[in-house]
């Protein structure tokens, strides 16, 4: 073990320790000190899930990237590990950037991941370049190979960058008895492609093929790549960077797609179907998933974004957050995101009401809190619209964050703008949701310091975080005309 990943490990231990329980979220994964942004390794080794994600210790803003690492029996509870990599290699020296986790038959987690290389030329210009690495653990200390890097430039196809190669996500694939891994790629025309790569061992490779590519018609660079089947189809997830907005599918900055389509084993190739966005909020970014031991395919990431992410709250000693982990499924072609099970488990003190009328702003007694999981379904009276239903969590005299349905529009829109944060940062988004005779589903998670909104039945999903005060607990109902609510309401205890 190097000394820089002593010293983080001993840094985390004494810092990390003087963060109270109350000052992080309850269930979402946050660092143990500093700063955390792409979550990496999403993986099960030796019965357990693994979460390792990009970290620096030092500070509350990005810097060299370091790898921490929790664990967990149920994606809710997490134990905090020591941090597992630091940039402790020539071929690491700026950084080990995003990758993966998985377990290797003789018991051994393999982590694999970017390597990012910085030098300065002798007119004063800094280079760099990315390649693969690899590293061998038991589960809390790795090894990084002796080989390494396992796939570098001379691995690219003709026109691929070595300065934009990163992110790999790596499987094993029963059926030709190999490893793949997808690798972002930034090729000759300036915009995004995902390679594809096969190996007998994980650490000897070769190029399969251009799995997708950009064009240059979503963003730039695509970060983050992931490849799976579910429910019959090809999926790929992938989060562009400089994106512009289309319509309410996409929004400007830093983005997140996922592409359904077909893919032909034999060729390697990929036909692209659909393109649409995963998460409609304001912080998402960089997600990853794994396939759980019971079959289910569940996605976790960033709940960020980068353009709000230099703008903090004051005094933090921690900053980033995972978004809750999502169990996903494809209905009619499209990506549906559920809440995994699991919280269930830790849902207490149900209340419910059925069929309120809702005019003039109401609170509804025992509907409250910030650590809870509440559904509310809204529908006209009388089968005659309502002009606009509001819904405000976080809520005290001062501070409140709005999700606002207008159903001649089917828009659905997420506003923090009062929810005391202290920077003019982006606080609004809109979302087209599918029209449903003005009636709409949300079910809502609320933890401290975030709202996941996930939309008849998980249709769509609206993350974002929020900083208002906890004290600020309350819930309000109105709207324009007459609405008829249904809510049930749990808190999340531990």
């Amino acid at each position: 073990m190097e000394n820089s990943l002593n010293q983080a490990r001993n840094y985390e231990k004494i810092y990390g320790e003087q963060i109270r329980d109350s000052e992080r979220p309850l269930f979402h994964v946050v660092p143990y000190v500093g700063w955390m942004n792409d979550p990496n390794g999403f993986s099960v080794y030796k019965g357990e899930y693994h979460l390792f994600y990009q970290y620096y210790p030092y500070n509350t803003t990005w810097g060299p990237m370091y790898w921490g690492h929790v664990k967990s029996k149920d994606m809710i509870t997490w134990e905090w590990l020591p941090a597992a990599m630091a940039p402790d290699q020539k071929y690491d020296n700026a950084g080990c950037f995003s990758g993966s986790a998985i377990e290797l038959p003789d018991g051994r987690q393999l982590l694999m991941y970017t390597g990012v290389q910085e030098w300065k030329r002798e007119d004063g210009f800094r280079e760099s370049r990315q390649t693969q690495c690899v590293a061998f653990g038991d589960g809390k200390d790795y090894v990084k190979y002796e080989g390494n890097p396992v796939l570098s430039a001379k691995d690219l196809p003709e026109g691929g960058s070595e300065v934009d190669f990163r992110d790999p996500k790596i499987w094993w694939d029963e059926g030709k008895k190999s490893y793949f891994a997808v690798i972002g790629n930034r090729p000759a025309d300036g915009s995004g492609s995902i390679l594809l790569y096969r190996s007998h061992d994980a650490m000897h490779w070769e190029f399969c093929s251009v799995l997708e590519s950009c064009r240059n018609e979503y963003g730039l660079m695509w970060e983050c790549p992931d490849f799976f089947s579910l429910d019959g189809s090809s999926v790929i997830i992938t989060s562009p960077q400089d994106m512009l907005s289309i319509g309410y599918e996409f929004h400007n900055g830093n983005g997140n797609i996922y592409i359904t389509g077909e893919y032909d084993p034999l060729t390697f190739r990929f036909d692209r179907k659909e393109i649409h966005a995963i998460d409609y909020g304001l912080d998402f970014y960089a997600p990853q998933t794994l396939l759980s031991p019971d079959g289910r395919r569940i996605m976790i990431g960033w709940m960020q974004s980068w353009e709000s992410s230099h703008h903090q709250p004051q005094g933090k000693k921690w900053f980033g957050m995972m978004t809750i982990p999502r169990e996903l499924s494809l209905r009619n072609g499209r990506l549906i995101q559920e809440p995994i099970r699991e919280l269930e488990a830790y849902r207490r003190n149900r209340v419910s009401y059925h069929d309120v009328g809702v005019q003039d702003r109401m609170q509804l007694p025992s509907i409250s809190g910030r650590c809870i999981d509440m559904t509310v379904v809204v529908r006209p009276s009388g089968g005659r619209l309502y002009e606009k239903f509001h819904l405000k969590v976080a809520k005290d005299t001062r501070f409140y964050t709005s999700i606002t349905y207008n159903p001649g529009t089917s828009i659905l829109t997420f506003d923090r703008s009062h929810s005391g944060f202290r920077h003019d940062i982006l606080a609004t988004r809109k979302v087209l949701t599918r029209f449903r005779d003005g009636e709409i589903k949300l079910r809502i998670i609320l933890d401290r310091f975030s709202v996941e909104i996930f939309v008849n039945d998980g249709e769509q999903a609206v993350s974002s975080t929020i900083y208002t005060e906890q004290e600020a607990d309350s819930i309000s109902f109105e709207a324009n005309g007459m609405a008829i609510v249904d809510v049930e309401k749990y808190d999340i205890i531990k």
